[in-house]
């Protein structure tokens, strides 16, 4: 595994190089300092509380209950993690966890293996997907009320113990598998392959630990098979650390490029990444994918391409989320992450959304509003604040206010939709009635090792309606033939793209979803006809 590049990083101090980091135990310190008066009242009427309250009062169940509160009263971002909630907060960033291996979902309140790990602690020992979990450590594990939480609670642990697991298998038989559960890594790359002579694709999940190692590893492997242009897919990706995409922006720009910068009330809150010239890959053409979605560490690479004219940005406007979160670890196991800066392109914009002080509805409602304003299908619907107008080093125009506005938009694909179909997709029938034909069928379908050779043994396309159309009656909705015929081809790209999953995997999911994806399109025809970030907007 390749080194990171030696970045430069203009930090004060360096350790700030990530949007959240372990913090210190504020306790000890606050301890030895004279209390503020707003801190002396919190304390007195904590302690009134305590003392003459007409019933009794837990005073840290009280504490708890008001802290979550009193900090998103600050801002939408920062927030108060009790301990309980603390581990699996920070897991899905870590790199990896310690746990048995497999993904999962409840299906009619079952916990039902999806695909197990390759090299993980419980493909060693046999489970297989398909699996029925009935209890672990002889605890329950079917049946209603079941959650995601009580199946983490009892599939992760310390490395290095045992995990009693009963299961059934598809054929009825039920088996038990000791596991003893490993470290289990957290994949933050999701798809990587050839999506056309001389182009790679790679689908981008989380800015996690090991983000950057899983990106040019991909980048390398892609180079190998011949790949000169690049898609990088950062669509629905939420962030998270920010040195990744330092890291990963810093692979495609010449030195001196600045590619982040952010400001706060503290100096040592003040942090710059400028390129430091080593990346491999310079002279690659480039598109990076966005949608609303696309947040934080997502709008941080995104933006560094775009404002230095190295690529283009195709999608929809980003979802705007430009504050940076310190992590500070408190002494009961719990922790804080309060907001300490705000994040700036290269060209000066705060990519950060506007938002009032105080528990603000309408922040947490803003992506609804941009879809009820028409945002997702007009560009001409989105609200640019043309007083925030920036400059490219290239001289194109670009707006603050708000998330990074792709070069090139591309409206989201509705043909077909309606409130019926939405329902019927949101309902969750697709993927169990996907997972359903899957099972009874797995093995007949594991013979296949590509989609198309697995499109090939399916059922048509008109059974494969058919046939969901009377699981989906079954299961309480009606079948109203005129909207499933709008959207019949969706209806049966949905179908197959779930067995795909439930058979080969994500990564060939994502890879027969992209034939027809219109951004994937989109951004194949551009690398096609070699625009750049200057000639396309001539």
């Amino acid at each position: 595994m390749r080194q990171k590049r030696n970045v430069s990083l203009i930090l004060l101090p360096l350790v700030i190089a990530v949007s959240i980091i372990a913090g210190v135990v504020i306790g000890g310190v606050l301890s030895h300092q004279r209390l503020s008066p707003a801190e002396q009242k919190l304390r007195d009427v904590l302690g009134l509380v305590n003392a003459t309250y007409v019933d009794d009062v837990n005073v840290d169940s009280l504490l708890e209950s008001v802290l979550p509160d009193l900090l998103a009263s600050l801002d939408p971002h920062s927030a108060y993690i009790p301990a309980s909630e603390l581990t699996a907060a920070n897991e899905d960033l870590a790199g990896s966890f310690s746990g048995v291996g497999v993904t999962f979902q409840i299906l009619n309140d079952t916990v039902t293996v999806m695909e197990v790990v390759p090299g993980g602690p419980a493909e060693k020992v046999g489970l297989q997907s398909g699996d029925r979990i009935l209890k672990a450590n002889g605890k329950k594990m079917a049946g209603v009320g079941i959650t995601n939480d009580d199946v983490f609670k009892n599939l992760r642990g310390k490395k290095n113990t045992k995990v009693a697991l009963e299961i059934r298998r598809g054929n009825g038989k039920v088996l038990k598998f000791d596991v003893v559960r490993g470290d289990v890594p957290v994949n933050s790359v999701d798809c990587v392959y050839m999506i056309a002579d001389g182009v790679g694709f790679i689908k981008v999940s989380k800015f996690a630990r090991t983000t950057y190692d899983e990106f040019i590893n991909a980048l390398g492997k892609l180079k190998l098979q011949g790949a000169k242009k690049f898609i990088i897919d950062l669509r629905d990706n939420s962030g998270g650390y920010m040195d990744q995409a330092i890291y990963m922006a810093n692979e495609f720009l010449p030195a001196g490029k600045m590619i982040v910068y952010t400001k706060g009330r503290m100096p040592e809150n003040e942090t710059m990444g400028v390129s430091d010239g080593t990346g491999s890959f310079q002279d690659s053409e480039l598109v990076v994918l966005t949608n609303e979605f696309s947040a934080s560490a997502s709008e941080i690479f995104a933006g560094a391409i775009q404002d230095n004219d190295r690529g283009l940005v195709i999608g929809r406007r980003t979802f705007g989320k430009g504050l940076v979160q310190n992590q500070t670890d408190l002494r009961d196991g719990s922790a804080v992450r309060l907001t300490v800066a705000r994040y700036f392109t290269p060209s000066g914009r705060s990519i950060q959304k506007e938002y009032k002080r105080g528990l603000d509805g309408k922040y947490q409602l803003d992506i609804i509003d941009r879809y009820n304003h028409g945002e997702f299908y007009s560009r001409d619907s989105i609200r640019q604040d043309k007083s925030k107008l920036f400059h490219t080093g290239n001289g194109r125009e670009v707006y603050g206010g708000g998330g990074i506005m792709p070069d090139i938009f591309v409206p989201e694909d509705t043909t077909g939709y309606s409130t019926y179909y939405i329902n019927l997709v949101n309902s969750g029938l697709v993927q169990k009635f996907a997972f359903e034909l899957t099972d009874r069928y797995r093995s007949l379908f594991k013979v296949a090792r590509t989609s198309e050779q697995l499109e090939e043994i399916m059922p048509s396309d008109d059974v494969l309606v058919n046939t969901f159309m009377a699981y989906a009656v079954k299961n309480g909705e009606k079948a109203r033939w005129y909207y499933v015929n709008l959207a019949y081809n969706q209806l049966v790209r949905q179908i197959k793209g779930m067995i795909i999953r439930d058979v080969l995997g994500y990564e060939a999911c994502y890879q027969y979803l992209n034939k027809e994806d219109k951004l994937v399109i989109q951004a194949l025809e551009e690398l096609r006809k070699g625009h750049s970030p200057t000639n396309i907007m001539k």
